[in-house]
């Protein structure tokens, strides 16, 4: 019994030598083409018709760069460059190349080449006698495009080398998740109503860059909106949204509150959510309700830059109500979190 016990751990240490020999010959080249891809400067990204093109596609091979911008790539014969379409999703991170052509092929046998420091995926398409190339960012950045004979190329600049200051607006809710209901009025439609007054605004500040996490009625994940803002590397983030309280009790209830992370070891979320209370307060004459602690609440928890979410009032209060639904009131509550985001930055943010 004893020797068939020996012989039995004898072929099983056998077996097991065999599987880590095998895995030491593989790994490291598994290991080596990863961290190529993230580290090295200039690789040749292999893409593949209708296909997620990612860290096992890349060939590790140096490649002869001869140009200045981050990519390029080389056209169809029947594509012009300056036909080729460029989208850009901010929330996704995602820059869109839609190319018009009737050679879907061209997707299998053409090289993006140049810098793969900051992509993170390639993914490509081809329908409707379009060829669709998605290129994944491992952080928030501006693609600007440019033609020379056949060839396009692609820039890639960190929003800070363009503006002085970056801030990420977020809308509440959205789509399916409407929020607050009272009287058939949604908060998603009062969040994103007072987001697109800020928008005009802060349009005429070239100095600021502004990112947002919707402008229409989707429902971005709670870590999307978070996400926008931390790979972003924003200077301030703002989250739209408004109160209410079950009870008939509570239905006199009103005034703003600000929400932020008590939980920082500094005081930033606090001090700015107290600059957003005052500034928004004075802006539409709202009753300061005072701070509120938020650090059970995701996108603040999760926030890596200073972060205020703002309830602008009480729609369970209908003299509220009305005020937070009509245009006059919501172009003073964007002109108030205008006036918070210029004070905090005066302040040093």
């Amino acid at each position: 019994m004893q020797e068939r016990v020996l012989k039995i751990s004898a072929c099983f240490c056998i077996i097991l030598a065999i599987i880590a020999g095998v895995a030491f010959f593989y790994l490291p080249k598994f290991h080596g083409i990863s961290l190529e891809f993230g580290v090295e400067e200039f690789k040749e990204l292999l893409l593949a018709g209708g296909e997620r093109v990612g860290l096992s596609a890349i060939n590790t091979d140096e490649t002869k760069i001869n140009f200045p911008q981050q990519l390029r790539l080389e056209l169809p014969e029947d594509c012009d460059a300056k036909e080729v379409e460029v989208k850009q999703n901010y929330l996704t991170r995602t820059v869109e190349l839609i190319i018009p052509t009737e050679k879907p092929e061209f997707l299998r046998g053409t090289p993006l080449v140049g810098s793969s420091r900051n992509i993170s995926d390639v993914m490509t398409d081809y329908a409707g006698k379009e060829a669709v190339i998605d290129i994944v960012l491992d952080k928030v950045l501006e693609a600007d495009k440019t033609c020379s004979g056949k060839y396009l190329y692609l820039d890639f600049t960190s929003p800070h080398e363009i503006y002085d200051k970056i801030v990420v607006i977020d809308a509440g809710h959205g789509g399916g998740m409407p929020g607050a209901t009272q009287q058939g009025i949604y908060e998603k439609d009062i969040d994103l109503n007072i987001v697109k007054e800020l928008k005009k605004i802060l349009e005429k500040n070239g100095k600021i860059g502004v990112y947002y996490t919707r402008l229409d009625d989707s429902n971005p994940s709670l870590a999307q909106r978070v996400e926008l803002a931390n790979r972003a590397e924003a200077d301030l983030f703002i989250s739209i949204h408004n109160n209410s309280m079950t009870g008939a009790k509570h239905a006199k209830i009103q005034g703003t509150q600000v929400m932020y992370d008590e939980e920082k070891e500094d005081r930033e979320s606090k001090d700015f959510a107290e600059i957003c209370l005052e500034e928004v307060s004075a802006a539409c004459g709202s009753e300061k309700k005072g701070l509120v602690k938020g650090n059970n609440i995701f996108i603040i928890r999760d926030s890596k830059v200073p972060v205020a979410l703002i309830e602008v009032g009480f729609m369970t209060n209908s003299q509220e109500l009305e005020k937070l639904n009509s245009k006059e009131y919501q172009k003073k509550v964007a002109k108030g979190i205008y006036y918070a985001i210029l004070r905090a930055f005066d302040e040093g943010y």
